[in-house]
C-alpha cells in the first residue's frame, strides 16, 4: 500500500466557498456547487482520479468504463459528505435523517459503563457518524487523529463551524496520546480509531484485502488488544442526499492484535463491495 501522507487535501478557499453557500442558500444548492466541483477535480487531480480507478480495478474487477463511472460517482458524493458535515457543524443540518443498524451493541456498552474502541475506515462519513453518536448514544466520544491536516484549513473550519462535537486525541510522537487514551477508558469512554491508513515509520500488519496482501497500520489493533475494552467495527454511508445508514458490528473482547485486524478487514471488505462508491481513499492503495 503506498503510504497516506497523513494531510487532508484541499484548499482554504474551496472550504470557505462551501461554508459561505451553506450558510447563505443552504445544502441544496451547495450540492448544485459541487457538481461543477466535483467534476473538476475528476478531471484534473490526476493522482486522485488514478488512484480510485487503480483501486476500483484491481480490488473489484471493473473494467475501464464501470470504473471511470463509480469514480465520477464518488467524487461527488465525497464533496456531498464534505458539505454535511459542515452543516451539521453550523446547525444546517435538519434534512439529514438516519437509521443505525444494531444500535443496542453500543448502548450496552454505555449502560454497563464501560468503555470501547470504535474501528472505522475512509468509508462513508465517520465524522457526521461520530457526531451523531454523541447526540444519541454517548457525549463520551473521542476521535483519535493524525495531526497533520494543513493548519490553516484546520483553523478555518473551527473558527467558521466551531469544530467538531466531539474530543479529539492527536497522535503525538511523545506517545502522550496513549495516556490520554487509557485515561478515557479509564472513565468509560468511546475512543474511535480509522484502522485503513498507513503512513510513513508506523509498524503495520500485513492482511488479504481482496485477495491482494495489503498493509493496514498495526497501532488501533494493538490499542483495541491492549486495553482489554469491547472492540465495535463502526461505519455510516449515505444513502440518498439526506439520509445515512449508520451500522455496527458486535462487540469483540480479549483478542490479539492480528484476531482484531482479520476480523476489521473482513467486514471493511463488506462494506467496500457494498458501497464501492464511498471508498475515500484516493491514492495507489495496493502499491506497495
Amino acid at each position: 500500500m503506498t503510504k497516506w501522507n497523513g494531510k487532508s487535501k484541499g484548499t482554504v478557499l474551496g472550504y470557505r466557498i462551501f461554508i459561505f453557500s451553506i450558510k447563505t442558500f443552504g445544502v441544496k444548492t451547495a450540492y448544485f456547487i459541487l457538481r461543477f466541483v466535483t467534476y473538476y477535480y475528476y478531471l484534473f487531480a490526476r493522482k486522485n482520479r488514478e488512484g480510485i480507478l487503480n483501486f476500483y480495478k484491481q480490488a473489484l474487477g471493473f473494467n475501464n468504463k464501470e470504473a471511470k463511472k463509480i469514480a465520477r460517482k464518488n467524487f461527488y458524493i465525497f464533496g456531498q459528505t464534505l458539505v454535511d458535515r459542515h452543516a451539521f457543524l453550523l446547525d444546517k443540518a435538519k434534512h439529514i435523517s438516519y437509521s443505525f443498524d444494531n444500535e443496542q451493541a453500543l448502548i450496552d456498552i454505555k449502560d454497563k459503563n464501560k468503555g470501547a474502541v470504535l474501528l472505522s475506515g475512509h468509508i462513508g462519513n465517520w465524522e457526521t457518524a461520530g457526531n451523531l453518536l454523541k447526540d444519541r448514544i454517548s457525549n463520551k466520544i473521542n476521535a483519535l487523529m493524525l495531526d497533520a491536516e494543513y493548519q490553516k484549513i484546520k483553523q478555518f473550519i473551527d473558527n467558521s463551524t466551531g469544530g467538531s462535537k466531539f474530543n479529539v486525541i492527536a497522535i503525538k510522537n511523545d506517545l502522550s496520546h496513549i495516556i490520554k487514551i487509557k485515561n478515557a477508558l479509564s472513565n468509560n469512554e468511546f475512543i474511535a480509531i480509522h484502522a485503513d491508513r498507513t503512513t510513513e515509520g508506523i509498524k503495520n500488519i500485513e492482511i488479504d484485502f481482496f485477495g491482494i496482501p495489503t498493509k493496514f497500520p498495526y497501532g488501533p489493533f494493538l490499542i483495541a488488544s491492549k486495553f482489554k475494552v469491547p472492540v465495535v467495527f463502526v461505519f455510516a454511508v449515505k444513502g440518498n442526499e439526506n439520509h445515512y445508514s449508520l451500522n455496527c458490528t458486535n462487540p469483540t473482547v480479549g483478542k490479539s492484535p492480528e484476531e482484531i485486524a482479520k476480523k476489521y478487514v473482513v467486514e471493511l471488505e463488506r462494506m467496500v463491495r457494498k458501497y464501492p462508491e464511498q471508498w475515500f481513499n484516493y491514492y495507489n492503495y495496493f502499491e506497495q
